[in-house]
């Protein structure tokens, strides 16, 4: 029982230091060495590094302790956590890239001439939401505001518009963190092709969600005539964040690995990048430079490790017993609790890492397969952080616009149980076994 209060603890430890916005994989290292050392009575003290590097490494098999620590002879390395890493670095290198070099305001520049009536303040977040970074709704809240102002659109409402548009894509971009990760072999091992279009339910709810209020803001503002001057020119600037789709797509044929047909695809989308915008080497490289963080692998590092630690305390089992004898449905659970880490840590992959080991154990008593229920745990986290008041992307969109983010909960609850009731409805009809 010890294990399941070190569990216990481990959470509030690590959620609480999210809040404070202290560095996501050392906390949840943090929180694994909590779990493992209240589990010491029904684990080895060795089991807690030999956890570590299973999650990171190196693949032990049932050998004698000695071995474990002198010899290598008989295990093998793995390497899927290290290319996760790296496919997280060279994501965020892409998107900064994007954005420090024009590349993103010339491809909204372009946009703008197919759409009137109000569309632009549905593409100006949407195509930002093409880079995943951190705050990135921070980028078009200054082309939003400007724009905003020539529907007569209130501040509260440019903020709604900014933050639901920014995360349109959410539900079926494969080159999200918190998809890769849901979709890796330590999560659920499903393709991330799967996800994407058991998704669409979501992602068509999601998009009538945005239509439906950006109408609805609009019908006050005169008619605004359509962009009669044409440039096409910035639509260029589309290849580098589809690029690697194509590139998995493709390297699937060949039976590559899931993140390391990524890997190949954003590589590639850095250099595709580089001889679209014609800059200077020297230009390029100190872009690269300047976006090179170890805070996303380490991260990777970190949730990789507390999983395998949750599963290696024995806690999954005891969970499993305890819901098992609920006189409530598990798939309550599987909903409520992505929803409840969502909010409480603001982050998207984060609400996935903790959400998942934790709602594992009720996956039996559902009636549901693990393609079905990957998707509910994926939109429920995605909901959750979505309306999180510590979301980065609410609170400095909220703060340029000079507003609060509390003042868009009128149209988030909604919108939120709506996507919900979508989703978690199309997943029980199509994947009940």
């Amino acid at each position: 029982m010890l294990n399941l209060i070190g569990v216990a603890i481990a959470f509030i430890v690590v959620i609480l230091l999210i809040r404070k916005r202290y560095n996501f994989g050392i906390s949840l290292i943090l929180g694994s060495l909590i779990i493992g050392i209240f589990s010491l009575q029904t684990i080895e003290f060795a089991d807690i590094p030999k956890a570590m590097l299973e999650a990171t490494i190196y693949h032990f098999e049932d050998q004698p302790l000695q071995s474990i620590v002198y010899s290598f002879d008989y295990h093998q390395l793995y390497a899927g956590t290290i290319e996760l890493a790296l496919l997280m670095t060279l994501i965020f290198i892409l998107a900064k890239l994007m954005q420090e070099t024009g590349a993103i305001k010339k491809l909204i520049d372009s946009l703008r001439t197919f759409f009137s009536n109000g569309g632009t303040l549905g593409v100006i977040p949407a195509i930002y939401g093409l880079m995943p970074v951190p705050g990135g709704a921070l980028f078009s809240a200054p082309m939003m505001d400007e724009e905003g102002d020539k529907y007569k659109i209130n501040k509260d409402e440019k903020n709604f518009l900014n933050v639901w548009f920014r995360h349109i894509w959410f539900a079926i971009y494969p080159i999200s963190s918190a998809m890769i990760l849901i979709c890796s072999d330590k999560f659920s091992n499903i393709n991330i092709y799967y996800l994407v279009a058991i998704n669409i339910p979501a992602f068509i709810a999601s998009i009538t969600i945005g239509i439906f209020y950006l109408r609805k803001f609009i019908e006050r503002a005169s008619k605004q005539e359509k962009n009669t001057k044409k440039d096409y020119s910035g639509l260029v600037y589309l290849l580098p964040p589809i690029a690697p789709l194509f590139f998995y797509g493709l390297l699937q044929f060949f039976d590559f690995p899931q993140i390391r047909s990524f890997l190949i695809g954003i590589f590639f989308s850095i250099i595709l990048l580089y001889f679209i915008t014609k800059i200077k080497p020297n230009e390029f490289l100190q872009i690269i430079k300047k976006s090179l963080t170890w805070k996303l692998a380490l991260a990777i590092f970190g949730i990789m490790i507390f999983r395998e630690m949750f599963e290696t305390s024995g806690a999954t089992i005891l969970i499993a017993d305890i819901i098992g004898g609920l006189p409530f449905p598990a798939i309550m659970v599987i909903i409520i609790i992505p929803i409840l880490l969502g909010v409480l840590t603001g982050y998207n992959l984060g609400a996935v890492a903790l959400s998942y080991p934790l709602v594992e154990p009720f996956f039996q008593f559902t009636g549901i397969n693990i393609v079905g229920l990957t998707s509910i745990i994926f939109i429920s986290s995605l909901v959750g952080y979505l309306i999180s008041p510590i979301h980065l992307c609410n609170v400095l969109s909220s703060e340029y616009m000079k507003t609060d983010t509390t003042r868009m909960y009128k149209m988030y609850i909604p919108s939120a149980i709506f996507l919900l009731l979508v989703q978690t409805i199309s997943m029980m009809l199509v994947f009940a076994i």
